[in-house]
């Protein structure tokens, strides 16, 4: 396990103990000829301790977990007491210039672990990321936003009741929600979970739009992390009470029209309420939703065009 005791080799440095350093990968050039490449920042204390990642921007319309990043980095928020600490504001450079989710091949990089050399693009940024950053590192925060229109309220998710250092992790974290998720092939934290690295997801917000509030409870989790890790002296307590939610699920549009919603993120929901209505574009016809369960909004769609199937409202169901 790599601890501050000894050096690191990333992108042909070597970083020792105590040693800041702002280093960039190499990923790929565009058709102009402009290189990418991905700056990662690496903070490292002169005492033994675990490898934290915090990385942002898997998905480049992402912006929330970027912005998390460069605010604990601009405020110097990221001195370890003790082990090293791994910062990637963003890993989709491409996403990131075209305001998209993909890489221009159009596959989703949180899709293509543990990647490939010689694959698609997204396969290499992903090989790339395994090859440098997955042997230094311990634990991780893997910062994400909802996806097209959809708004996620601030949560975390990992495995739960599988690992106890992922739970401790997790609870230190203190989201508004804390979500059992699947591991998804080809992800990120899949590829970690196979090589024993410990890596939750927070996320929050929709793209392209900055969330505030989920951005604070976004730095503060991060500290508490970093606090149960023995690498920050201190952190401030969360808001709230946290809720454990080991169910959740989507409502879909039965029918295609206009939605508009009736609740808010965060809003409890009783099984039966009226949550939204489905309207034609024509003034003949509307339907009412009802919630088939009660639970949590942890997720809303604010685009008010939808086919049939569309996701409408992510319910979290407490234990």
């Amino acid at each position: 396990m790599p601890h501050a005791a000894s050096s690191f080799h990333l992108n042909g440095l070597t970083i020792h103990p105590g040693e800041q350093v702002l280093t960039r990968l190499v990923i790929s050039k565009l058709p102009s000829g402009t290189v990418i490449d991905v700056p990662v920042h690496v903070m490292r204390s002169t005492e033994p301790g675990p490898t934290l990642l915090l990385m942002g921007g898997m998905h480049g319309d992402e912006v929330n977990g970027i912005e998390t990043i460069r605010r604990l980095v601009r405020r110097e928020l990221l001195q370890p007491l003790r082990g090293s600490i791994i910062a990637i504001p963003i890993l989709n450079i491409y996403g990131f210039l075209n305001f998209s989710r993909d890489v221009p091949d159009g596959k989703d990089v949180n899709r293509s672990f543990p990647g490939f050399p010689r694959g698609s693009l997204a396969g290499r940024v992903a090989h790339r990321f395994m090859r440098e950053i997955m042997p230094l590192i311990d634990y991780g925060i893997d910062f994400h936003t909802g996806g097209a229109a959809r708004a996620n309220f601030p949560q975390v998710r990992c495995l739960l009741g599988v690992d106890p250092e992922v739970d401790a992790m997790a609870g230190a974290f203190a989201a508004p929600f804390t979500l059992h998720a699947a591991l998804r092939p080809g992800s990120l934290r899949e590829a970690a979970h196979r090589l024993g690295k410990r890596i939750i997801v927070y996320e929050t917000g929709e793209s392209l739009r900055l969330d505030e509030t989920g951005i604070e409870e976004a730095l503060a989790g991060t500290l508490r992390v970093l606090h149960h890790l023995g690498m920050a002296p201190a952190a401030p307590p969360p808001s709230r009470p946290g809720i454990v939610c080991r169910r959740h699920t989507w409502l879909r549009a039965r029918f295609a029209g206009l939605f508009r919603a009736h609740v808010e993120n965060g809003q409890y929901l009783e099984k039966g309420q009226v949550y939204g209505s489905v309207a034609d574009p024509y003034g003949q016809q509307a339907v009412r939703l009802e919630s088939p369960v009660s639970g949590y909004v942890i997720g809303l769609n604010h685009m008010p065009v939808v086919n049939q199937g569309d996701a409408l409202l992510h319910i979290a169901v407490p234990e």
